[in-house]
């Protein structure tokens, strides 16, 4: 009995230490094996050198002069950029910051609308910090400058050389409602 409980124990052992091995194995054969499925399906592609290169191509060969334009709607804040106008290589980061004063005795709430031209500007412009993602609440003749950081990618069309990015401040219906009571 005590024999048969040796062969049962080493048995027992050898499975376990294939089993260790193999899983071992697995483990290094896992990291290519993820690699190859994330360039199948696309996933994960903002670690690959590839796409990372061009995305963040910049062509130097063209200039494009961005018009900034601040506007409010129906508030007593006074809202412009700090810069009217820059010039950049398409491709190329930049970042501009607004200055938006509460000229009132009141704490108000609004939200920036983004508009561009020309319209498809959109579709070539990639925004990573904007105040306009976000409500903004202003006491009572506070003043704050705020970022805007983007990109303007190289497949703009190449006869644009001129675009506008404006800014729109609304009220907000919840700062406007406590203004009342």
């Amino acid at each position: 009995m005590v024999n048969s409980n040796i062969k049962a124990n080493v048995l027992m052992m050898r499975k376990l230490l294939v089993f260790t091995l193999i899983m071992f194995v697995f483990g290094f054969a896992l990291v290519p094996f993820y690699e190859k499925f994330c360039e199948v399906t696309g996933i994960n592609n903002l670690l690959r050198p590839d796409v990372l290169a061009k995305d963040n191509w910049v062509d130097e060969e063209r200039w494009v002069t961005i018009e900034f334009d601040a506007n409010t709607r129906g508030l007593p804040w006074q809202f412009k950029p700090l810069q009217t106008s820059a010039r950049i290589h398409p491709g190329e980061s930049i970042s501009v910051m607004y200055e938006i004063t509460n000229n009132s005795d009141r704490e108000i709430s609004g939200q920036a609308i983004p508009s561009y031209s020309p319209r498809f500007l959109d579709k070539h412009l990639k925004k990573f910090e904007c105040f306009c993602f976000t409500k903004q609440v202003l006491k009572p003749n506070e003043t704050r400058q705020m970022p805007v950081q983007f990109v303007i990618e190289p497949g703009l069309p190449a006869d644009i050389h001129t675009v506008t990015v404006s800014y729109t401040f609304f009220e907000l219906p919840d700062s406007a409602s406590t203004a009342k009571k």
